[in-house]
């Protein structure tokens, strides 16, 4: 099976690397959970925004965590955007990089740097909903569209694919009469996204997440040998 090589007795604090495009509600459920002990031995070593000027710098500001924006605006061409994320990426050394809210392509050299030390919350139950075109309001529009009774979101390790990489955790949400995409979206945040991000980080913090040859996740109890 292959598993993160830092995850199972690497340093201490376990670090992260954690990107952003917006508002940075899902790193601030990061940092809500590193403050109140829940994610114990886990440190944020960098945010960094692909969108000059995002909220979720404001965040970070105020958490005492270094800030950058390495956006595509700021580059003549992807190539060199690239370089630029990942230098600094590797400037922050992490353990494991989070994609809390960010909306830009990862470049497939990060992705094939750190194999399976990249995941990313979506709010959909993937293959639903998922794929190009599928961010923000928009999934849930679609969700609403299609008439699904349940929707929910999902961590994944980050692949090449856009939204293809291996399933670590879901959580199902319910839809009710009268939800609006506004309304569904903050039901999936509270319910789901706060909750499952923060989880799965704290289990691949402790080792007890690997990816199997198949490509599907295997996540062991607490306690259990691998």
């Amino acid at each position: 099976m292959s598993e993160n090589p830092k995850a199972a007795g690497g340093r201490d604090p376990f670090r992260l690397a954690v990107l952003v495009s917006g508002g940075g509600t899902n790193l601030q459920a990061i940092i809500d959970r590193i403050a109140d002990g829940s994610l114990g031995g886990v440190s944020i070593a960098a945010v960094i925004s692909t969108s000059p000027g995002a909220y979720a710098l404001e965040r970070a500001e105020k958490a005492g965590i270094p800030g950058f924006t390495v956006s595509p605006k700021q580059f003549g061409t992807r190539e060199d955007f690239s370089a630029a994320l990942r230098a600094k990426v590797d400037e922050a050394d992490p353990d494991l990089i989070v994609l809390a809210g960010c909306l830009t392509k990862i470049p497939a050299a990060l992705v094939e740097a750190y194999p399976n030390r990249i995941i990313n919350i979506h709010p959909a139950l993937i293959p639903s909903f998922s794929g190009k075109g599928f961010y923000g309001l928009r999934v849930h529009e679609a969700a609403l569209r299609r008439g699904v009774r349940v929707t929910g979101a999902t961590v994944h390790f980050v692949s090449e694919g856009l939204d293809e990489g291996p399933i670590i955790l879901q959580r199902a949400v319910e839809i009710r009469e009268g939800d609006t995409p506004e309304i569904l979206q903050r039901r999936v945040m509270e319910q789901a996204e706060w909750e499952i991000l923060p989880e799965a980080i704290r289990l691949i913090a402790e080792g007890r997440v690997s990816v199997g040859a198949e490509g599907t996740v295997r996540i062991r109890a607490a306690g259990q040998e691998s």
